[in-house]
């Protein structure tokens, strides 16, 4: 009996004590921990079942001289592999905050229109990846582009191991493009900076201060119409010795929005404190103090070639307009096994 499987009849044991609900947070804490273990145990029995089941059937298949049932052995097995590639990038996911849900801002560089089309379209793409994955995306605030695109939004996703998942986006894109609002149809370049936090649940507790904080209200955007709020029910709080700044304005009564935001804060204030103690605070703060040239973490090119590529990892597709509606899982899992393994040794050249 390994260690996973030891410390899941360890939860089994709490989760049959009557007091274990006397403390809602932690039996919650307690049930999440219990149903990931059993996801990841149930998943490894699955793969070993499977490929001994699958090797017997060639086996007969062989003996029986029955190429159609070894040849369907053969494919489970592929997928096998596949799944046990999965169950293995999943094990990374052993982080502090992996487990939880996240908060992820897109915000356009300089450059006007381009920039701002470029972070609608990462938004896009974000959440074409949560689609396809299971994960559920709520948008907490968003500021609309003058003539196109947003200029900064906040996407709530949430389901299981979302930080863990995304935590490695947060950083500077590049996209280089023919311009569609260039009449002289110009090759540009366009920034977008991704920022990835973890939500913190009640077991968290991140002091604040109120003297830290500046609260701004302002009307809430919308797209016209019924949709425009007539109150300044939209909330803009500043922690001041960090100068983090969050805002919310999904909903219409300004306390709702708040307490979002406060919640958004203590989140963004606990991933400082996660960041501090990885020791990365200076590449992740690097990363981000410019949202322009020398400072991406990956590059998409749809001008004069469709490449996509990783500058952490190597990683590269040629199938561009796949990667942006939402086949990120190699760049993903690629740079999460950096991350807890370390990265390469020189680094990777940008693409032109």
């Amino acid at each position: 009996m390994d260690a996973s499987q030891k410390r899941l009849l360890e939860l089994n044991a709490r989760v049959e004590d009557p007091s274990l609900w006397d403390d809602a947070a932690e039996a919650q804490k307690i049930m999440r921990e219990r149903a990931s273990l059993e996801s990841r145990i149930g998943g490894y029995d699955a793969l070993e079942s499977g490929l001994n089941d699958n090797v017997e059937l060639i086996e007969l298949g062989e003996a029986e001289d029955d190429q159609e049932i070894v040849t369907e052995a053969e494919g489970a097995l592929v997928a096998l592999q596949q799944k046990a590639r999965k169950l293995q990038v999943e094990s990374l996911l052993s982080g502090e905050a992996d487990g939880n849900n996240c908060f992820l801002e897109v915000h356009a560089g300089a450059g006007g229109t381009e920039s701002q089309d470029w972070a609608n379209m990462l938004l896009r793409m974000y959440s074409r990846w949560c689609d396809q994955n299971g994960f559920k995306t709520q948008v907490i605030e968003e500021s609309p582009g003058e003539e196109a695109g947003i200029k900064s939004v906040t996407l709530k996703v949430s389901g299981a191991d979302a930080y863990g998942w995304l935590k490695t986006e947060s950083g500077v894109h590049r996209l280089v493009r023919i311009s569609p609002f260039d009449s002289n149809a110009r090759r540009h370049t366009s920034f977008s900076s991704v920022t990835v936090y973890p939500e913190i649940d009640d077991s968290i507790h991140v002091e604040i201060e109120d003297k830290d904080l500046r609260v701004d209200t302002y009307r809430a955007s919308g797209a016209g119409g019924q949709h425009v709020n007539k109150t300044d029910s939209a909330i803009r709080i500043t922690h001041i010795p960090t100068n983090i700044v969050v805002q919310c304005q999904n909903d219409r009564s300004q306390h709702k929005n708040r307490a979002q935001a406060m919640k958004m804060l203590e989140a963004r204030l606990y991933e400082l404190e996660l960041r501090r103690r990885e020791e990365e605070a200076q590449a992740e703060h690097d990363a981000k103090t410019d949202i322009g040239w020398g400072h991406q973490i990956r590059s998409y090119v749809l001008q004069p070639y469709q490449m996509v590529k990783d500058l952490r990892t190597g990683v590269e597709k040629g199938n561009a307009q796949g990667v942006l509606d939402g086949d990120l899982g190699d760049y993903l899992e690629a740079a999460l096994a950096m991350k807890v393994h370390g990265g390469p040794e020189t680094p990777v050249e940008d693409i032109e």
